[in-house]
């Protein structure tokens, strides 16, 4: 029997298997992205997405980083391309986002698959126990869940930054922006050097650098 109310975050989603090719261009390349039915997102690239890849700070030296609730791989992706001496970690809860972030790690990077790891869990869990800190951590929020898991993540992201280390991701305004940087600006102040670097067609890119 089909789970009722499914979302992108589930799991293991119960839904007919469809698979599509998702053409995009970003950062000036050729993007194709493997896609399936139960991820979020899968008959073309997102909005929000796109705006925040084509603003993010990408690494201009070795560096670790993290594309946390990857979905089918796109900003982790871009982030291995366009800096190949880092090593990018991409971590989704979805089965079915994980194999498709595999797939398109084989077809977008090739000999690049060797600093490029990914890992099945809920946000950090996969990460926990592994000290691993990173350089940045980037990420398109699923507020469908709720503004609030979002804000309770957000109090974990200092514990696996690195000094100066920042977390970088993109909210719709109307999906609550505002509040979100009004909350963070409230809570996080004494921790985060807090930027807004980019609004564009209705979506935010935030930019939170871990202070000394």
């Amino acid at each position: 029997m089909k789970q009722k109310n499914q979302h992108y975050s589930t799991q293991f989603p119960d839904v007919k298997i469809k698979v599509y090719s998702v053409p995009e261009s970003l950062k000036q390349h050729l993007f194709i992205f493997k896609t399936i039915t139960g991820v979020f997102s899968f008959k073309k690239l997102d909005l929000g997405t796109k705006v925040f890849i084509e603003h993010m700070t990408v690494p201009k030296k070795k560096s670790v980083v993290l594309d946390l609730g990857c979905g089918y791989g796109a900003i982790g992706i871009v982030l291995a391309y366009i800096s190949p001496q880092s090593t990018v970690y991409l971590i989704d809860t979805n089965k079915r986002a994980i194999w498709c972030t595999r797939e398109n790690i084989k077809y977008n990077l090739l000999d690049r698959t060797n600093k490029v790891i990914t890992l099945s869990g809920n946000y950090f869990k996969p990460i926990k126990n592994k000290n691993i800190k990173f350089d940045g951590i980037y990420m398109n929020p699923p507020l469908r869940n709720g503004r609030k898991e979002f804000l309770k993540l957000c109090e974990e992201v200092p514990y696996f930054l690195k000094p100066k280390g920042l977390f970088q991701f993109v909210i719709k305004k109307k999906m609550g922006a505002e509040y979100v940087l009004k909350y963070i600006n409230s809570n996080f102040s004494n921790i985060f050097d807090i930027k807004i670097i980019c609004k564009r067609s209705g979506y935010w890119v935030f930019d939170l650098t871990l202070l000394d």
